[in-house]
C-alpha cells in the first residue's frame, strides 16, 4: 500500500508532481538550453577524471619499468596496483559528508591535492614504500571523485541532458587511460607519473573559474547565491522560477521527514534507492573489468599476443566506445545501455574463457593470441560505454538529506570489492585463466539480471521527480 502519510507534502507541491503519472518525464520545468556557464562548469568539473584515468591505466602502462628498476615481485606489484582502489575506499567514507559539510567545490581542491602528493610520490620513489604510499594517495582522491564529480553535474544540468553530461566523465576517464597505454610504451614510468600529474594540476586552476552547486546552495540556506547561480547556469534570459520552487520545495519536505542522522539511510522508505545505488556499481564490477585494466599488460603477455599493439587498440576503442555511450544515454535511458554492456562484457570474458581452454587442450592455440585480444576489447569496451551509469545512477536516485552518507557507503563497497578483484587478480591467472574468465562471465550475467529487475529509468525526470518515485516504489515493494 502507498503510504501518502510520508508523501502527501512531495506529492502534492504542485511543483514536484501533481500526481504519480507525471513520473515520466512528461513534466517538464524548463527548456534544455545548454549555456557556456554550464558547458565551462561541466567541462572543468569533469576534467578532473582525466587524472583518475591516468591513475588507473598506470598500473599496466608501468609495470615492466618498475619491476625493472625497482626488483619488486609479483606480490609487491600485486600491492601497488590494489592500492589505487584500497586508498578510495577511504576516499569514499570521507567524500559524501566532506562534499555535504564544505560544498562540491572545495572538496573537488582537496581531491586535487591527494592527487598531486600521490604522482610526486611515485614520481622521487626509490623502493616499493613510495610507491604504495603514493598510488594510495591517488586512490584517495579517486574514491573523492567517484562520489562529487557525478553528484556536482548531475545538479547543475537540466533533466533531458543530465545523462549525457554526467556520463562525460567516462569519456576523460578513458582518455587518460588511453594516453597513459599509448605513452607507457615509449617513456619511463617516472616520466610518465609526471604526465598524469598535468591534468591535476589544470583541474585546480578551473575550479576558480566555477560556481558550487546550486541545490548545494539552496540546502545550506544561501538564497542570494543559489538563485544567481542558477540563473546564470541556465541563461540570462531564462525563467528559473519554477525550477527554483521546486529545488526549494523538495529541500524543506525532505528536511521535514529527515532525522538527518547517519543511520537514516538505513529506514525501509530509502531501501529500494540504497539497493540499486550500491548494487549497480558492485555487479558492474564483478565482471573483472578493472582487473584487466590494470593489469592488461600481463594478460596480453600471458597469452602471446602483443602487448603494445594489444594496449593501444583497447584503449582507442574504449575511448570510442565510451563517447558513444554517452550521445546515446539520454536517448536509449541508463538501464538500455547498462544492460547491453553487461552483456558484451559477459561475452568478452567468455571468449577470453574459451581462448585459454582451446590453449589447455591444445587445439588451435595460434588463434588463442586474436581470441584473447578481441575477447578483452569487447569487454573493457563494454565496460567503458556505460561504468559512468552506476554514478550518474546514484547521483539521481539519493534524495538529498541521504545522499552524503548513502553516497559515501555506495563508493565505499564499490572501492572495496575492486580492491578485492585488483589484488588477487593476477593470483586468479596462476590458478587458471580460464576459470578466471568464467568467473567473470558469470558474474556480468548476473548483472543483466539484476538491473533488469531492480534498477528504474531515470531518463528524462527532474531529481525530484525520482527521489519522490523511489519513495513510493519502495512502500509499493515493501
Amino acid at each position: 500500500m502507498v503510504r501518502l502519510d510520508i508523501m502527501d507534502e512531495l506529492l502534492n507541491k504542485k511543483h514536484i508532481a501533481k500526481n504519480v503519472t507525471k513520473f515520466n518525464g512528461q513534466y517538464d520545468i524548463m527548456g534544455s538550453s545548454v549555456t557556456p556557464f554550464l558547458l565551462l562548469s561541466t567541462f572543468v568539473a569533469v576534467s578532473g577524471s582525466i587524472t583518475f584515468g591516468c591513475a588507473t591505466g598506470y598500473s599496466s602502462a608501468a609495470q615492466a619499468g618498475i619491476v625493472q628498476d625497482l626488483g619488486l615481485s609479483t606480490a609487491q606489484y600485486s600491492v601497488f596496483g590494489s592500492m589505487l582502489t584500497f586508498g578510495s575506499m577511504f576516499g569514499a567514507i570521507a567524500s559524501g559528508k566532506l562534499a555535504d559539510l564544505a560544498g562540491r567545490k572545495p572538496t573537488m581542491l582537496l581531491m586535487d591535492t591527494f592527487f598531486m602528493i600521490g604522482w610526486l610520490a611515485i614520481i622521487f620513489a626509490e623502493g616499493a614504500w613510495y610507491l604504495h604510499l603514493g598510488r594510495l594517495s591517488l586512490g584517495f582522491a579517486s574514491g573523492i571523485l567517484s562520489y562529487v564529480t557525478s553528484v556536482y553535474v548531475a545538479e547543475i544540468t537540466p533533466k533531458n541532458i543530465r545523462g549525457g553530461f554526467t556520463a562525460a566523465q567516462q569519456i576523460l576517464i578513458g582518455l587518460g587511460v588511453s594516453m597513459t597505454y599509448f605513452l607507457g610504451n615509449v617513456i619511463a614510468w617516472r616520466t610518465l607519473a609526471v604526465i598524469g600529474a598535468l591534468p591535476c594540476l589544470l583541474h585546480m586552476v578551473g575550479l576558480f573559474f566555477i560556481q558550487e552547486s546550486p541545490r548545494w546552495l539552496a540546502k545550506i540556506g544561501q538564497e542570494k547565491q543559489f538563485e544567481d547561480t542558477l540563473q546564470r547556469l541556465r541563461g540570462v534570459n531564462a525563467d528559473v522560477t519554477e525550477e527554483a520552487a521546486e529545488i526549494r520545495d523538495s529541500i524543506k519536505s525532505l528536511h521535514e521527514l529527515s532525522r538527518s542522522r547517519f543511520m537514516e539511510m538505513f529506514e525501509k522508505k530509502y531501501a529500494l534507492s540504497l539497493i540499486v545505488v550500491i548494487g549497480t556499481p558492485v555487479m558492474v564490477t564483478l565482471g573483472g573489468s578493472m582487473g584487466m585494466v590494470f593489469y592488461l599488460s600481463s594478460i596480453l603477455k600471458v597469452a602471446g599476443s602483443p602487448v603494445s599493439f594489444g594496449t593501444t587498440a583497447t584503449a582507442l576503442t574504449q575511448t570510442a566506445v565510451a563517447i558513444l555511450g554517452v550521445l546515446i544515454l539520454d536517448r536509449s535511458g541508463r538501464r538500455v545501455v547498462l544492460m547491453a554492456s553487461l552483456v558484451g562484457a559477459s561475452l568478452g570474458s567468455f571468449l577470453v574463457c574459451s581462448a585459454f581452454v582451446l590453449q589447455d587442450l591444445n587445439q588451435w592455440k595460434e588463434l588463442t593470441p586474436a581470441l584473447v585480444l578481441i575477447g578483452i576489447m569487447v569487454n573493457l569496451s563494454s565496460y567503458a560505454m556505460a561504468s559512468s551509469i552506476p554514478g550518474v545512477i546514484m547521483s539521481e536516485i539519493l534524495p538529498l538529506n541521504i545522499k552524503g552518507s548513502a553516497g559515501s557507503l555506495t563508493i565505499f563497497t564499490y572501492t572495496f570489492v575492486s580492491w578485492n578483484i585488483s589484488y588477487v587478480f593476477n593470483f586468479l591467472l596462476e590458478w587458471s585463466l580460464s576459470g578466471t574468465f568464467f568467473i567473470f562471465a558469470t558474474f556480468s550475467g548476473l548483472g543483466v539480471l539484476f538491473v533488469a529487475k531492480m534498477v528504474p529509468e531515470t531518463k528524462g525526470r527532474t531529481l525530484e521527480e525520482i527521489e519522490a518515485s523511489m519513495l513510493i516504489s519502495t512502500d509499493i515493494v515493501f
